[in-house]
C-alpha cells in the first residue's frame, strides 16, 4: 500500500502577496513547505504587516450628571402602614430597602416584628401607602 506524506505531496506552497478584506489590508510575504528533508518537514511562516487601524475619534468626556434626590424614606426609618387590606394596617414597621426606579409599583420593603398568617414578616408598599413616624 502506498502512503504519501504532506511534506512529499506539497513541495512548495505560496500565498498571494496582497490579500484584501472589507475592513483591513493584510500583506503576507510567503508560506512554504521545506522539501529538503522529508523526515523533519517544517512549516515556515513570515509575519504579516497589517494596515494601521483607523484613528479613534476622541470626544470630550462629559461630566456625570448629578444624582437625583433619593425616593422615599431612608433605610431603618419607622413607618406606619395605610393600606387597609394589609395585615399590618395602622401598624409600625421599619424600612428595609427602597427601590429607586420610578417605574416600580411597590418600591418600599417594610419588616415587622409581628408575622402574619403565612408566617411572613415583610411586605412591599407604595410610597403613598406609608407614612414616616
Amino acid at each position: 500500500m502506498a502512503s504519501c506524506s504532506m511534506a512529499s505531496a506539497a513541495t512548495g506552497f505560496v500565498v498571494a502577496q496582497n490579500m484584501t478584506s472589507n475592513t483591513t489590508t493584510v500583506k503576507c510575504s510567503m508560506v512554504t513547505f521545506s522539501s529538503k528533508n522529508t523526515k523533519s518537514s517544517r512549516l515556515v511562516v513570515k509575519a504579516a504587516d497589517e494596515a494601521a487601524p483607523p484613528a479613534a475619534t476622541t470626544e470630550p468626556i462629559k461630566e456625570a450628571a448629578p444624582k437625583p434626590p433619593p425616593i422615599g424614606p431612608k433605610r431603618g426609618a419607622k413607618v406606619r402602614i395605610l393600606r387597609k387590606e394589609s395585615y399590618w394596617f395602622k401598624g409600625v414597621g421599619s424600612v428595609v430597602t427602597v427601590d429607586q426606579d420610578p417605574k416600580t409599583r411597590y418600591p418600599v420593603v417594610v419588616r415587622f416584628n409581628k408575622v402574619n398568617y403565612a408566617n411572613v414578616s415583610t411586605n412591599n408598599y407604595a410610597l403613598d401607602e406609608i407614612v414616616e413616624v
